[in-house]
């Protein structure tokens, strides 16, 4: 059995993460195989005195720190400092059943991969109807597009990104470490290096991990907001569009086919008609998804609506953010 290295960087998270450590404890990969690495942020909940908790009980678990606060530095710490030859990148919001590592790292070896990754489903753990509505939102194709990590599959399938990832720890002498200019969107630029270099990534319907969404539409927003702005700031760093993929940058899109024609006012009055059936058209379609999407999971139409909304405008809004600072930042 090959030795293991599960990595997760950390900030704030006592919500999640006893539930987290519990769940890659019980893994049914041998225990003497696996280490498990904790990089902290500075966290100033409790999130580094749980972990020392656990540590106290099992010597197999470390803690760091991550001094500059951000993803990328963590796992670029975690993996220098690992001593596995297989690298799984975890996420404290998450959970992940008992067969997780092994069903990784045997399809790892046995497709001879570089990544491979699984399906990532959507939860919530505290079941409120607006806390349900934004998992569905989460879930459904128009709020995460054609992700097919999200969507699932039934079969294995070669892949441009997967959620987290099981890596060969060669990949990243031979790709390179994580980006640690970008502070969102570093695991989808890293697995497109991987792939524009002749890597191999498999997304497996074997097992899954469950991710834990924000639960109100304020954290909902917050958080894809910063997704957004970090789409334009991935491309600018990166100095290449294929870091992301076309569904990225449909919410920006529709946030400018409202807001452009606007600028044209002072030409022509019905300039404004334009961003008004813009608007218009969402709003239909949008409210035609959401009455099915409640229909079918017993939910209220409001809360599915406001969640879709809440979603695609803090996307498309941090978007156009990340253009109107670009003039202001030192490449």
């Amino acid at each position: 059995m090959r030795n293991v290295s599960v990595i997760c960087p950390t900030y704030n998270e006592e919500k999640y993460i006893s539930n987290c450590i519990e769940s890659v404890l019980a893994q049914d990969y041998p225990k003497e195989k696996i280490e498990i690495i904790f990089v902290d942020g500075g966290s100033n909940d409790r999130t580094r005195e749980l972990i020392e908790g656990y540590q106290k009980k099992h010597d197999n678990i470390k803690l760091l720190d991550n001094s500059e606060k951000i993803v990328p530095y963590a796992m670029n710490k975690g993996i220098k400092e690992a001593n596995g030859d297989i690298i799984i990148r975890i996420d404290a919001h998450s959970s992940y059943p008992k067969n997780y590592v092994k069903i990784l790292v045997d399809n790892l070896i046995k497709l001879n991969a570089d990544n491979v990754g699984a399906v990532c489903l959507t939860q919530v753990l505290n079941k409120t109807n607006k806390a349900l509505a934004i998992k569905e939102v989460l879930s459904h194709r128009f709020g995460v597009g054609n992700s097919l990590f999200r969507t699932g599959v039934d079969n294995i399938q070669e892949a441009d990104t997967v959620p987290f990832g099981c890596f060969r720890k060669d990949v990243f002498s031979r790709f390179g470490y994580y980006d640690e200019r970008l502070a969102r969107n570093q695991d989808i630029e890293l697995n497109k290096r991987i792939k524009s270099g002749g890597g191999k990534i498999f997304l497996i319907p074997d097992t899954t991990c469950t991710y834990y969404a924000r639960e109100n539409y304020k954290a909902l927003a917050k958080n894809n907001y910063q997704n957004g702005l970090w789409n334009i700031l991935t491309v600018f760093y990166t100095k290449n569009f294929k870091s992301l993929s076309i569904r990225h940058f449909i919410p920006l899109a529709f946030i400018l086919s409202i807001l452009v024609p606007i600028l044209f006012v002072t030409i022509d009055i019905l300039f404004v008609g334009l961003g008004l059936l813009s608007l218009s058209f969402y709003l239909i379609v949008m409210s035609i998804i959401s009455i099915r999407v409640s229909i079918s999971k017993e939910l209220n139409f409001l809360n599915v609506l406001i969640a879709f909304i809440t979603l695609h405008f803090s996307y498309g809004i941090g978007s156009l953010m990340g253009l109107i600072k670009l003039p202001f930042i030192k490449s």
